[in-house]
């Protein structure tokens, strides 16, 4: 009895699954392709939008203009957060409401950063897909920062 169950939970569920799979949204999955295409190879991170802590640092102290918008949740920002003039702070599940959307300039560069880059790359991705092709997403977040900038890195000129 309990083998005939299992088997067709099973059954039921490849059945949905296969059902699923069929529902997918064909034009939607064409564009992703052809914005994925060429991130492969060495030039992946690049392709991407990937950011080294690195070169974000190097890219401030340099004095250019860009607009960090930390995607972390408000319980997280209330910790802490960026200081850096013009930066923006708007929670993940935000990012996509118009009025938010349209804080985001066009005109210079835009780092997306949370916590460890995963919601990052997902929101930037999704960002450039829809056409900011100025976002950035900081590799490692802010895990990744706080690695790179320690006190000789932060005081170099």
């Amino acid at each position: 009895m309990k083998i005939r169950i299992i088997s067709a939970l099973a059954l039921t569920a490849l059945f949905t699954g296969a059902v699923n799979a069929a529902n997918y949204n064909a034009e939607l999955a064409a564009s992703y392709y052809e914005h994925f295409a060429p991130i492969q190879g060495a030039a992946a991170g690049k392709n991407l939008g990937l950011m080294s802590p690195e070169a974000f640092v190097n890219s401030i102290k340099a004095g250019n203009k860009l607009v960090a918008v930390d995607i972390r949740t408000p319980a997280e920002m209330d910790i802490f957060g960026l200081a850096l003039p013009g930066s923006l702070a708007m929670s993940a599940e935000t990012v996509f409401l118009p009025e938010n959307l349209a804080k985001l300039p066009t005109d210079k560069p835009v780092v997306i950063i949370c916590k460890s880059g995963a919601r990052a790359t997902a929101i930037g991705t999704a960002l450039r897909h829809a056409g900011f092709d100025n976002v950035k997403i900081l590799k490692g977040g802010f895990k990744g920062l706080s690695a790179y900038l320690g006190p000789v890195e932060a005081n170099q000129g």
